[in-house]
């Protein structure tokens, strides 16, 4: 039995993960697939890679693209999301603003530097036609210190999936000012060089269960029941996120892949845009 150190955000889009785990179908392959929950997202996930404490990450796009493009010895191997990550815009129950036009010379709560939440809060400056060069923010680490920050006042505004924060909206712990969605798949399977040079077998064997489980899982007997269940969601924004995403089985698309990479230039987040396969890794 080959050992697997996979990480990923303890949110809806990976219970296929769990459900496969659960079934034993990576046991079936000779794998041991040792799965950790990481709360702090991307940014804490990247450097897992980086520094060998995992061998696979569900990770958003742009941020393992921006880290492989500082060095990161690691591979996309597959999409795991087709579709945008919708990003809502928080601020606190009794903050001020009321618009996120309001927000240019705010400050962010992100989760840490590179993580989706930094990254966003540029993409979204972008589409307001603000200087990022004014961008602030405040390092939270997770969810629940974006709370704290957001209930003291030591950041402004919180950037994080739609659907993960509704609860704390519903509750009245945050205002939702409204939603930016990623211009790209929001999802991918990133691998460490050492895994797939090591491993290369394991890697596949991983893609062919979890593409078996993501392919048919929307069509699962009550499986909004479960998601909404298994992650405190209100039925009826399980069914609308479940409406709007879609699950991969193949590889980023090129296009795709593109769009990241220039947009992050743009914004002076990445030096320069690297050949498709020092990112990219097809079996």
């Amino acid at each position: 039995m080959k050992e697997v150190r996979i990480v990923g955000v303890p949110e809806h889009f990976n219970l296929p993960w769990h459900m496969a785990m659960e079934d034993r179908m990576f046991e079936d392959r000779g794998i041991d697939l040792q799965w950790t929950d990481v709360p702090e997202g991307t940014g804490r996930m990247c450097q897992m890679l980086k520094d060998g404490e995992a061998d696979l990450a569900i990770i958003l796009t742009e941020g393992v693209v921006k880290s492989i493009s500082e060095g990161n010895p690691a591979k996309i191997i597959q999409e795991f999301i087709a579709t945008p990550l919708q990003w809502g815009i928080h601020v606190g129950s009794k903050s001020d603003f009321k618009a996120i036009s309001e927000l240019q010379s705010a400050k962010a709560a992100i989760s840490r530097f590179g993580s989706g939440s930094h990254l966003m809060a540029y993409v979204n400056a972008q589409n307001e036609g603000w200087s990022t060069d004014q961008l602030q923010f405040e390092v939270i680490n997770n969810l629940g210190g974006a709370v704290e920050a957001l209930t003291s006042g030591t950041a402004d505004y919180f950037m994080w999936e739609h659907f993960t924060t509704k609860p704390l909206v519903d509750n009245g712990t945050f205002r939702r000012l409204g939603d930016c969605p990623t211009p790209w798949p929001c999802f991918v399977i990133a691998a460490t060089d050492r895994f797939l040079a090591e491993q290369p077998s394991a890697a596949q064997h991983i893609l062919e269960v979890i593409n078996d489980y993501t392919l048919e899982f929307k069509q699962i007997p009550s499986i909004d029941r479960t998601l909404a269940n298994e992650y405190g969601q209100q039925l009826e924004d399980i069914q609308e996120w479940l409406s709007i995403t879609q699950w991969s089985q193949k590889q980023l698309p090129s296009s795709s892949l593109k769009k990241v990479q220039e947009t992050l230039h743009s914004l002076g987040l990445v030096k320069s845009i690297l050949p498709e396969e020092q990112i990219l890794k097809n079996f």
